[in-house]
């Protein structure tokens, strides 16, 4: 069917009338007869940053610049917990991906911006530090980071190769380098150290030193392993995450299920990748069939935030960088309900950023994205026209307009036809 009821509706969606901009200087910005998730249309008023009132349809129309949503659903905004930014768009490169850092300021910041057009208004990325690159691609990313503030907030994540033996000091140092220069989140994968156990030991006192979150790449088909990190990683705040964990899959269900209850135990959010591997693991070209056991890590009481990893790079040379697709493919996989499978790209997410949440009730943050479509199961199909709304503005917009030729079936179905030239 048609994804836009006529080909250019007025007003524009996302653009406020009487101005070309989507922000409303010195005053509210209302959006207009937008449908909610329970099935009510209401007006929500927004300023200073966060939702000031919902009311209902045609109640706030004259107290702010307006928006018309008329057709769409209006949701909490989705967030992307596993992005790698600095390796985003290098899938056609020819030879090795240019790594200077402007090469990787510019693909940092082209792949946040392709993210919150889908609606990931705050995203996390995962840089390699260390090695021949020292801290020159954090730089670059946090230069990013910069350059991004006001449309879309960026977390960078420091990601050390080896912290153990020998070359485990020079690791270790820069991973403490690297924070004290503007990573937020300590990561790295600890599959690829001689010692995992060590590894993870060394990730958790410095994430205890300065009180950082930490976010780790493991593979998680060794169930012994994952245990002794959950032993170690209980209890640490502000919050321990492990991802993609696609092995656990692989594992005998008593096993995973066992496996699962000692990981909600301590605490620890898996963040899942339904597209499959990223960078992170190192498994250039491989894709894996299922992503982690979402159904059985959620009954066992385990926070689960789903997330896209590679963007068009070399572990995925398609990956599309949409939360609503990772949601999709939950849901398509039959390992949630279309509404649970938003949640892990929504609320799961931003709490596993550590960001408030979100609700589209008075008091919350304007955090919002309205896709055209009346249910979650419907937008989550077919989500092409979408308004992005990240600190009370519209930040972005995709608009999708779907035309028929002429014809009787196009007539009889009341189809968008195309204009007669």
């Amino acid at each position: 069917m048609s994804d836009s009821s006529s080909p250019q509706p007025p007003p524009q969606p996302g653009k406020p009338d009487g101005g070309p901009s989507a922000r409303s200087e010195g005053g509210a910005l209302v959006l207009c007869g937008a449908r909610l998730a329970d099935g009510r249309t209401v007006d929500v008023r927004l300023g200073g940053g966060r939702i000031e009132a919902v009311g209902t349809a045609g109640a706030l129309v004259r107290q702010g610049a307006r928006v018309d949503l008329n057709g769409y659903l209006l949701l909490p905004a989705p967030a992307e917990p596993h992005a790698h930014c600095d390796t985003a768009l290098t899938a056609d490169c020819e030879g090795p991906a240019p790594d200077s850092p402007d090469d990787i300021q510019r693909r940092t910041t082209e792949a946040a911006l392709l993210q919150l057009g889908h609606g990931a208004t705050a995203s996390r990325t995962h840089v390699r530090v260390g090695g021949v690159r020292g801290l020159r691609s954090l730089e670059a990313v946090l230069k990013a980071r910069r350059s991004l503030r006001g449309l879309a907030d960026l977390a960078a994540v420091a990601v050390p190769r080896v912290l153990t033996g020998a070359a485990g000091a020079d690791g270790l140092a820069m991973l403490r380098d690297a924070v004290k220069m503007g990573a937020s989140v300590i990561g790295g994968c600890p599959d690829l150290d001689p010692d995992p156990a060590g590894y993870v030991e060394a990730v958790l006192e410095v994430a205890g030193e300065h009180g950082c979150p930490v976010d780790l790449h493991t593979d998680g088909d060794d169930p012994a392993r994952l245990a002794r990190f959950a032993a170690m990683a209980g209890g640490l705040r502000p919050g321990v995450a492990i991802g993609p964990c696609a092995g656990m899959t692989r594992m005998p269900r008593s096993v995973a299920a066992r496996v699962a209850e000692q990981l909600a135990a301590a605490g620890v959010t898996v963040i899942c990748l339904p597209q499959g591997d990223c960078t992170g693991l190192e498994r250039y070209g491989s894709r894996v069939a299922r992503p982690a056991p979402v159904r059985l890590l959620r009954a066992a009481g385990v926070r689960v935030a789903a997330g896209s990893g590679a963007l068009r790079d070399v572990a995925n040379p398609v990956g599309r960088g949409d939360p609503l697709e990772a949601a999709y493919l939950l849901a398509s996989l039959g390992e949630t309900s279309p509404e649970a499978a938003y949640e892990t790209v929504s609320a799961a997410a931003r709490a596993t950023l550590g960001l408030p949440d979100v609700r589209v009730e008075a008091g919350f943050p304007a955090e919002l994205l309205a896709v055209r479509g009346e249910r979650i199961a419907g937008v989550l199909s077919l989500a092409y026209s979408r308004v992005v709304v990240h600190r009370g503005r519209v930040v972005a917009r995709t608009s999708a307009v779907r035309e028929y030729c002429d014809s009787a079936a196009a007539v009889a179905l009341e189809l968008p036809r195309q204009s007669q030239r």
